[in-house]
């Protein structure tokens, strides 16, 4: 069974080494001490988000800190891909739901999308919010799943801004009901072509549409900075459930799983 994780900063982190004793304090040591009832003796894993895991050992718990002695350092592994779910933003928290699961499932970033026919709107103090709130959520997604890299939360952006996005992508996906070709088709292809490449991960995109779908103008525009659209099934997903359906496929046809 694998052990519980905890954050901390990098900079806290990168220093310790086998044998070292570090003291978990502020929330994440209230939160291992009050809610967890973690005790001295238990296995507990310490991460700082970005990759790099620390197997430690309690030794004390107590007036929310938590000491811990170093068993193991797990180094950061560089990943071959790095996959991103452009999330349209959706009513009934459809978008956040979303995000936890791909999160839990293993994506690397997530970008929240206004889309035309988004019915929800980021406007004013929301657009500031929203992905403070998407930052939470991912947070505390990774946690559960025991992940030792947290997704990164990019803020809102509109059609031009997915564009730009679009432009940096080593492959975009527009995950669309009439796409001909399957995803794990569309993947091979490009893998077979120039889709992998040395030096920086290979970014993946994959895009979302809200509950009404996206226009016909925004499925233009995105075929047009070099998106392919891609059929993930027979069946019509939900907005919340496309994106972590995604995830899996390409989790299976990168080797990732």
């Amino acid at each position: 069974m694998s052990n519980p994780v905890f954050y901390a900063e990098p900079a806290e982190l990168a220093p310790l080494a086998a044998g070292d004793s570090f003291s978990l304090a502020g929330a994440e040591g209230r939160h291992a001490v009050t809610v967890k009832r973690i005790s001295p003796g238990e296995p507990v894993d310490l991460c700082d988000g970005a990759g790099l895991r620390l197997v430690c050992t309690v030794t004390a718990a107590g007036a929310g800190v938590l000491d811990v002695r170093v068993e193991t350092v797990v180094g950061a592994e560089a990943e071959p891909f790095e996959l991103v779910l452009v999330q349209a933003l959706a009513k009934g928290d459809r978008d956040e739901l979303a995000i936890e699961t791909a999160t839990e499932l293993g994506v690397d970033g997530v970008v929240p999308w206004q889309a035309e026919r988004s019915i929800v709107r980021w406007k004013m103090d929301k657009a500031v919010k929203g992905p403070v709130k998407w930052r939470n959520v991912v947070a505390t997604a990774a946690k559960q799943a025991r992940r030792s890299r947290v997704p990164w939360v990019g803020e809102l952006v509109g059609t031009p801004g997915l564009l730009e996005l679009i432009g940096s992508a080593d492959l975009a996906l527009i995950l669309h009901e009439d796409a001909v070709n399957s995803l794990p088709g569309v993947v091979r292809s490009w893998r077979a072509g120039a889709g992998d490449g040395g030096g920086e991960p290979a970014r993946v995109v994959m895009i979302v549409g809200p509950e009404g779908g996206m226009s016909p103008a925004e499925v233009e525009a995105f075929l047009a900075a070099g998106a392919q659209t891609a059929l993930l099934g027979h069946h019509v997903l939900r907005s919340s459930t496309a994106g972590p359906a995604a995830v899996v496929l390409l989790s299976h046809e990168l080797q990732r799983w």
